[in-house]
């Protein structure tokens, strides 16, 4: 070998390696900030194709998956074991799924640990007309979380709006939170329903550290009704800053951030997945 050859050869694989080095880098930081998507944003095309679907999910960038009990269930299709080792295949981890306690729940714990789930989630209760029928959900809730505990998983409660609002005094949210053993029930920050009642996500954040250790991350355009759903927007479309405000959430406690969108004004549910994941990977969480 001449040593002009030697010198470019050895100057390409140098260059090669620099960009190794800077793709291990990249995969480094990207697995250092994980960040997941709720199932639910893809509602409308995910029962015709979920493995088509969730693999273009991977592809995007989403490290974690939050299913929820859609027409074919939580495991679109297949085994609780089949699906938890399809994403698994995927580069991706199976965090939880969102799923009714009103029957059949220790079936379905049984099902979520087969599946390699961390969490079963209730996703909402509907308003309640007394701060009594929310104290009976809480017990409820510590019931849930004996049973999720008793099969290795834990449990929690997604928040709409309506638990934000106050009733004879007090907030039926607090009512939920301190009527429930911390060491069984969790909680998911779900941001947008919580803002939407007019609420400061850290204000909750700071008076419950460790209690909100999964939060569902979406954006909301402003001035629309407190109960508006058609108000979910694209990522860094809406007005809550969540590069503020995620870094000081996960401070507090919070260890899963998963994307969901509920409104596509403009655009597809495949189209805001893409921009919501971009948007994730370039915030400093």
């Amino acid at each position: 070998m001449n040593r002009r050859h030697f010198l470019r050869s050895a100057g390409l694989l140098a260059g090669a390696t620099q960009l190794a080095g800077f793709s291990a880098l990249a995969r480094a930081a990207e697995a250092a900030n994980p960040f997941g998507i709720q199932l639910y944003t893809l509602r409308e095309v995910l029962p015709a194709a979920p493995d088509a679907v969730i693999t273009q999910l991977a592809s995007f960038g989403y490290k974690q998956i939050e299913s929820y009990e859609g027409p074919m269930g939580m495991f679109w299709g297949k085994t609780p074991a089949e699906f938890g080792r399809f994403v698994t295949d995927l580069g991706m981890d199976l965090v939880a799924s969102h799923c009714s306690i009103e029957e059949n729940f220790e079936q379905k714990a049984a099902q979520a640990a087969e599946a390699g789930m961390e969490y079963l989630i209730c996703p909402m209760i509907g308003p309640q007309e007394s701060l009594d029928e929310y104290r009976r959900f809480a017990d409820r809730f510590n019931r849930c979380g004996e049973i999720c505990r008793d099969v290795g998983l834990k449990f929690g409660y997604h928040n709409h709006h309506y638990s934000f609002f106050e009733m004879d005094g007090q907030i039926p949210q607090d009512v939920m939170m301190q009527n429930t053993d911390a060491a069984l029930v969790e909680y998911e920050m779900d941001i947008y329903w919580l803002v939407a009642a007019g609420q400061d996500p850290l204000v909750w954040l700071r008076k419950y550290p460790g209690r909100f250790t999964l939060s569902h991350v979406k954006d909301r355009l402003p001035d629309q009704p407190s109960g508006s759903m058609t108000a979910s927007t694209t990522l860094g479309r809406g007005f809550i800053d969540y590069a503020s405000l995620l870094p000081v959430a996960k401070g507090l406690g919070m260890k899963h951030f998963i994307v969901e969108q509920e409104a596509f004004a403009g655009t597809t549910p495949i189209d805001s997945s893409r921009d919501n994941a971009l948007y994730m990977r370039n915030l400093n969480v």
